[in-house]
């Protein structure tokens, strides 16, 4: 069991609540060849799929992004599929392990001004996490979320979820961060969310 306590981490974790105007949800190397070895890849899939779909239905946008997709096969069907439905976007390609090392990467977040940064992808230990720092040093809030992430074990995702905090980020889950997004109960948005996470 992960333990996140202490006064020093919530000094660290003084960061505002999410707001839809001002998230962004980045999805890091969810690609076939990776997906087939990560420890709970079919809940990380259906959890990462409900962030493509929850994010859209709220209106925050979405990057999708592969690490070199030449060795480690292209996103799987399903969270292609999902950005297809909803954003309409292609992956950006990258080698560097951080994608804000990625030149087209940072291009694309950047114009957006959005401060919020929320993670997903895998894995958690390597991708995930110099992502993570990197977005961190730039001045970002971000936000992982704890059950979208992954490693080929669970003990690297368990040591990088507790990395990041440590280093600044926050923890969420999927529904905890769409929920924060809604804000709102009784609203059609609110409506669509509660159906997405059932």
């Amino acid at each position: 069991m992960l333990d996140f306590h202490g006064p020093e981490l919530a000094e660290r974790n003084c960061m505002s609540t999410l707001h839809r105007d001002n998230a962004l949800l980045i999805v890091i190397d969810v690609q076939e060849k990776l997906t087939a070895v990560i420890h709970e890849a079919a809940q990380l899939q259906k959890n990462i799929e409900r962030l493509v779909r929850g994010c859209h239905i709220l209106k925050v946008p979405a990057v999708l992004t592969e690490q070199y997709p030449k060795g480690l096969g292209p996103t799987t069907d399903s969270v292609k599929g999902a950005f297809a439905d909803t954003y309409g976007t292609e992956p950006l390609q990258k080698m560097c392990f951080s994608g804000y090392r990625c030149s087209e990467f940072a291009a694309t977040i950047k114009p957006l001004e959005r401060k919020q940064i929320l993670v997903a992808g895998i894995e958690a230990h390597v991708c995930v996490y110099q992502t993570v720092a990197d977005l961190l040093s730039e001045g970002y809030e971000v936000t992982v979320i704890g059950d979208a992430v992954s490693s080929r074990t669970e003990r690297n995702r368990d040591i990088a979820l507790h990395r990041m905090v440590q280093e600044g980020a926050k923890w969420s889950s999927t529904e905890m961060a769409l929920f924060e997004l809604t804000t709102e109960a009784g609203t059609e948005e609110f409506k669509a969310i509660s159906a997405l996470v059932k």
